[in-house]
């Protein structure tokens, strides 16, 4: 079954957001993201921001694995693992920017606000879809 196909059969919460909300909050998420990089780079460099660039790629990693997990391998129980190590990483990562790179930290609160929300979607994606085979 398609990616899409399958997500059209899961059982949603009622507070699901359309479709639509997904591409526009993400696109401005990935560039606040992006200037975060590359202001945790330039006030910080490698020798005072190790953790927190270290930190921020494990996180980064974290999300782009996300979706192939949730949509591709259907498993949204493993999607659910990811992302509160997502969550957790980002957390770390917000703490460790804050002491090196204000800005960065401030522009990863957004970021972090959207996983939260998207981690309690994805649990409860798989607390109603857990009786199925989608929900594994």
């Amino acid at each position: 079954m398609t990616p899409g196909a399958w997500f059209d059969t899961l059982v949603k919460p009622s507070w699901n957001p359309p479709g639509w909300v997904f591409g526009p909050v993400w696109t401005i998420l990935y560039i606040m993201i992006a200037i975060a990089a590359v202001r945790l780079i330039h006030d910080a460099g490698w020798s005072r921001g190790r953790w927190a660039i270290i930190l921020f790629a494990l996180q980064l990693a974290l999300n782009l694995i996300w979706p192939w997990i949730f949509f591709s391998r259907q498993a949204i129980g493993w999607a659910f693992v990811d992302i509160v190590l997502l969550w957790a990483a980002l957390g770390v990562t917000i703490v460790l920017c804050w002491r090196v790179s204000l800005g960065s930290a401030l522009l990863l609160l957004p970021y972090f606000a959207w996983v939260s929300f998207a981690s309690v979607l994805n649990g409860t994606f798989w607390w109603l879809n857990r009786g199925g085979p989608a929900g594994t």
